[in-house]
């Protein structure tokens, strides 16, 4: 379904297609980089059961059907491309609803456009909620992910020289090693993981890089090359392959990047994140 990323009509066109029962249906596809487990009734009550603190928040909620319902619908906003809408709704929603509206705001985070305050603030405010989320539900692999995930785009936003100095590099780097400990085929961890090695190669030398933060070459490469494997088909898969090629040897890595950057073009968008991931894509680096 190829549609332009910016148009409300395409908006309204994918929230028809994951209505309903659609959101089911093609919810294996549309979450082959995450993982995410379908948050149906008898998922949210399994979690229930385990975790005393969200068992609390569950029957506060109304029981497991109403959370695993009004979750789906944070997700349906999500596919749609309605990021401000799921932000929201995920807000309410407890740990699993904080996987949709932090995936929301690091994607959100991207779109043109929007100015560099708001961004911040946007992320800022999906910290705690991460940080929430991993403590109500610390095996949940997405809770870790999604939570390095608002914190590697905070990072990039104020520069990876404050990050580091800030300790954020660290915390980013715990939870995407917890995230794949908990789901080790996670295709979206592992390319957060390969940047996180590429940009500190590309800021400290391979040799202050491995020393302080045991990262190298060699492992943003394997993470890459792994996400590739897991989600071939992914257009952010390829875009931050690129990108790490780029920052490790922009001149030797050029013509491997390109080829990347044209497969992610050449990609039919699920949804509206990877609308914009094609589009990005198609604009190619820089």
């Amino acid at each position: 379904m190829r549609q332009d990323s910016s148009s409300k009509a395409g908006q309204a066109e994918f929230r028809k297609v994951f209505d309903g029962k659609g959101l089911h249906a093609h919810w294996e596809e549309l979450h082959r980089g995450d993982r995410e487990p379908y948050p149906d009734a008898p998922r949210v009550a399994r979690l229930a059961k385990k975790h005393a603190a969200f068992a609390a928040f569950v029957d506060a909620q109304g029981g497991a059907g109403a959370v695993a319902a009004a979750v789906q619908d944070a997700w349906r906003e999500f596919h749609a491309g309605q990021y401000a809408r799921a932000i929201a709704s995920g807000d309410r929603l407890g740990a699993l609803g904080a996987t949709a509206a932090n995936k929301a705001a690091a994607i959100h985070s991207l779109e043109q456009g929007q100015s560099a305050a708001h961004l911040l603030k946007l992320l800022e405010a999906a910290t705690p909620r991460g940080e929430q989320a991993v403590e109500m539900l610390p095996d949940y692999a997405n809770a870790h992910y999604m939570l390095a995930l608002v914190l590697g785009r905070y990072s990039q936003r104020i520069s990876i020289t404050r990050a580091l100095a800030a300790g954020l590099a660290t915390r980013v780097r715990t939870h995407l090693d917890a995230a794949l400990r908990l789901e080790p085929r996670h295709a979206e961890a592992h390319i957060a993981l390969g940047l996180y090695h590429a940009e500190i190669v590309a800021k400290l030398g391979s040799l202050l890089a491995g020393l302080g933060y045991q990262a190298s070459r060699e492992a943003a490469l394997e993470h890459f090359q792994r996400a590739i494997k897991l989600a071939p088909e992914s257009p952010v898969a390829h875009i931050e392959y690129a990108n790490g090629l780029l920052l490790l040897n922009a001149s030797a890595n050029r013509d491997q990047a390109r080829r990347h950057y044209e497969r992610a073009a050449a990609c039919e968008p699920l949804d509206a994140m990877e609308q914009l991931d094609v589009a990005r894509a198609q604009r190619g680096p820089g």
